[in-house]
C-alpha cells in the first residue's frame, strides 16, 4: 500500500533506539526527510549514514536532552516546517511509589511529559498556521492499564492520553491531527530495565526479568517495528480521519486488565 509519504518532513525524538529507530527506519523506507532527534550524537550519526545509504533520504541530526525546556524550544523552532512530529523520547523510572524520590518523577517527566507538551506546543502553532501537519504521541499503556509498581509512568501517561485527545479533538477544524499510540511490552533495552525492576519486586532477583516474558500474549513482548508500522500508517493521509484518538498495540494486555499475568494465561 502506498501510504502517501513520499517527500514528507518528520521529526523524530528519542530516535537513536528502540522505537523511535524503528520508526525513523519505516519513514526513511517511505521515502521521508528526517530530523531526528536524541542525546547520543554518535549513535544518530550512524542512523543518518545507514538510511541515507540505503534511501536516498535527508536526515538532518540534533544532539540535545529534551529533558531541558529550552532545547525543546529550539529543537521546535529549528524544525517548526515539519509535516510530522513523533515524540518518543521518554523515560520514566519503573517501581512502586515508595521506591521513587521527587528527582526522579521530576527528571522522567520532564523528558516526557513536559517534553511532548512543550514540543507540541511549539510545532503546533506553526501545523495550525499553514493548515495542515500530524502529532504522533508514543504513549505507552500503563497510561489506560494503571501500574502500581510503574506508578510515575502510569500517572504521566494518562496525562498525556488526556492531553492528546483534548487536542486531537479539535485540531482537525485547523487542518492539523494528533493521535496517540499505546505500546505495551517492546522488545528494547527498555524493556529489559523495566522488567529487571519488576523481577526484584516480584521474586527479589532483579536476573530473573527473561522469566516474565513467558506471561506475554503470545510468550513475546511486541516488536519495534510492529509499533513503528503503526505509527506510520496514522500520521499518513491514509489516516485522514483519525484524531484525538489512542490506538493500542499491546497484544490484548489492557483488554485484560493487567501489564502482565503473575500467571501465564497458558498455564
Amino acid at each position: 500500500m502506498d501510504l502517501w509519504l513520499a517527500g514528507k518532513s518528520v521529526l523524530i525524538t528519542g530516535a537513536s533506539k528502540g522505537i523511535g529507530l524503528a520508526t525513523a527506519r519505516a519513514f526513511a523506507a517511505e521515502g521521508c526527510n528526517l530530523h531526528l532527534a536524541a542525546r547520543s550524537g554518535e549513535a544518530l550519526d550512524a542512523v543518518r549514514r545507514e538510511l541515507t545509504a540505503m534511501h536516498g533520504v535527508s536526515v538532518d541530526v540534533h544532539v540535545t536532552d529534551l529533558g531541558r525546556s529550552g532545547n525543546v524550544t529550539e529543537l521546535g523552532k529549528r524544525c517548526a516546517n515539519v509535516d510530522v512530529l513523533v515524540n518518543n523520547a521518554g523515560e520514566i523510572p519503573s517501581g512502586p511509589i515508595e521506591s521513587l524520590s521527587e528527582d526522579d518523577w521530576r527528571r522522567g517527566y520532564d523528558l516526557k511529559l513536559f517534553g511532548y507538551v512543550m514540543l507540541t506546543r511549539e510545532i503546533y502553532a506553526s501545523m495550525k498556521a499553514r493548515g495542515s501537519g500530524v502529532i504522533v504521541n508514543d504513549i505507552g499503556n500503563s497510561g489506560e492499564n494503571w501500574d502500581a509498581n510503574y506508578i510515575a509512568g502510569s500517572t504521566a501517561n494518562a496525562a498525556l492520553m488526556a492531553f492528546t485527545k483534548a487536542l486531537g479533538g479539535q485540531s482537525l477544524d485547523f487542518g492539523v491531527r494528533v493521535v496517540g499510540v499505546n505500546p505495551g511490552p517492546v522488545e528494547t533495552d527498555r524493556m529489559v530495565k523495566i522488567n529487571k525492576r519488576r523481577a526484584l519486586d516480584w521474586y527479589g532477583d532483579e536476573s530473573r526479568w527473561q522469566e516474565l516474558r513467558d506471561k506475554y500474549p503470545g510468550g513475546r513482548p511486541a516488536s519495534p517495528e510492529e509499533v513503528a508500522d503503526l505509527i506510520v500508517f496514522l500520521a499518513s493521509p491514509r489516516a485522514a480521519y483519525i484524531t484525538g484518538t489512542i490506538v493500542t498495540i499491546d497484544g490484548g494486555i489492557a483488554a485484560r486488565g493487567s501489564i502482565i499475568k503473575e500467571r501465564s494465561v497458558r498455564e
